[in-house]
């Protein structure tokens, strides 16, 4: 039995729209944007047909795992700075193309890269931070995607501590967007919880080259 046939009794396949109210950012989610036998099957040929790396990064001059694994793929076979590392470009898969062409459909942008995360259980996570450098953040879009288990991605203002912080649940088939100056003025997270939970499988697609 697929690991999330279970939600197919409760879970409904239409679309559902949010536009957040954030300041000086552009956040929207797409809950059931990828239907549950969409989202099972991509679910299970993402976990099993993907290449996961173990990356590490140097926290107090120490080398350790970083709390997930991941993988790069791309329209380039080069190598992409990720981390303390170079990781290996792959070339884009048919669950990929499908995924990036379903997205594309929604926002007008071609997309070149994609960084997948594969959270085993709970103690997986990512720390607060900002996707890409410098002048890149005032103006990017990142298409974030998630099969299996449902984990709260939270957004804090990098600047201002009268904003509170908000918790976006991301569930099995979400679509959230980021666009326009997002990365610049928000961090984001997903914070590690001692539930015992299933895994999650979440993909950024990214277009700057």
């Amino acid at each position: 039995m697929n690991l999330f046939s279970q939600m197919d009794l409760f879970s409904s396949d239409e679309i559902l729209k949010t536009e957040f109210d954030l300041p000086g950012a552009d956040v929207t989610l797409f809950e059931n944007f990828f239907t549950t036998d969409e989202s099972n099957r991509l679910y299970d040929s993402l976990l099993n047909n993907t290449v996961w790396e173990q990356d590490q990064m140097i926290i107090y001059g120490k080398q350790v795992n970083l709390p997930r694994l991941t993988a790069w793929y791309g329209d380039t076979k080069t190598d992409v700075s990720y981390t303390d590392k170079r990781s290996k470009m792959h070339a884009w898969n048919a669950d990929l193309l499908f995924i990036k062409n379903r997205i594309e459909q929604e926002v007008d942008i071609k997309f070149t890269r994609c960084l997948l995360n594969y959270y085993r259980d709970g103690k997986d996570s990512v720390d607060w931070h900002q996707d890409y450098e410098g002048e890149q953040r005032k103006n990017t879009v990142i298409a974030s995607v998630t099969y299996g288990e449902t984990r709260p991605f939270q957004l804090k203002h990098a600047t201002r501590k009268d904003l509170k912080r908000i918790d976006i649940p991301l569930a099995h088939g979400s679509l959230l967007l980021m666009q326009g100056a997002t990365q610049d003025n928000w961090k984001h997270k997903i914070p590690k919880t001692a539930k015992k939970i299933k895994p999650r499988i979440n993909l950024t697609f990214r277009w700057i080259t």
